[in-house]
């Protein structure tokens, strides 16, 4: 098993990043948090999990090892494969994820594109006994990117790559505008994790 992967970003993509390390381009897809602290030509370590298909090898990569570790064990649910488990992650962090699963909270489960009740059901009751909500000792959820720009794209990419409508996208990038505006001035950066999950609540709450 690869865990984890350190070498210098090359290339930023809208879902993935390619890290040359011993001169060897790798692509890796990751979700948003993990793609959010990158930048070009700096180095980068990532906590790496690899998937293996009849016709493929994934290697996809996590801002940390409890996110690798959560995305690994959502993979052993029925019905979660690597697309979905890396919309939970862009959706939730991993501690509301465990914290869903431990109180039954079908409704935040839900709120990630491709998962219905009947789906938040299932894993909640094969996770119960897997998670616990103390298992993560990650910090600040929060990741910013240096600078202000390139936030809308990085959203609006997300929430594509999620099911949303490049219309249904934008009306998000509008809805969350004023909260980048601030952060940017108070912080100098935007949140970008943050404002997805900002972005995705008010779609969820559109008619």
């Amino acid at each position: 098993m690869i865990a984890s992967l350190r070498g210098t970003v090359v290339a930023l993509g809208l879902d993935h990043v390619v890290i040359e390390t011993g001169g060897v381009g790798l692509l890796l897809p990751c979700p948003p948090r993990a793609l959010a602290g990158l930048v070009v030509g700096k180095p980068a370590r990532l906590a790496t999990a690899l998937v293996v298909r009849e016709d493929s090898l994934t290697l996809y990569g996590f801002a940390e090892d409890d996110e690798r570790d959560l995305f690994e064990v959502l993979l052993g649910v029925s019905g979660i494969g690597p697309r979905l488990g890396i919309a939970m992650l862009a959706v939730l962090t991993p501690e509301e994820i465990r914290g869903a699963v431990a109180s039954d909270d079908v409704p935040t489960l839900t709120r990630v594109p491709g998962i219905g009740r009947k789906g938040a059901q299932r894993l909640v009751l094969e996770l119960k006994d897997r998670l616990t909500v103390a298992a993560s000792s990650v910090g600040d959820v929060s990741t910013p990117v240096p600078g202000g720009e390139g936030w809308t794209e990085q959203v609006s990419a997300a929430l594509m790559s999620l099911g949303w409508s490049a219309r249904d996208a934008g009306a998000a990038i509008d809805a969350v505008t004023p909260q980048a505006a601030a952060m940017i001035e108070h912080e100098g950066r935007p949140d970008v994790a943050g404002l997805l999950r900002v972005a995705l609540r008010s779609l969820d709450r559109s008619p």
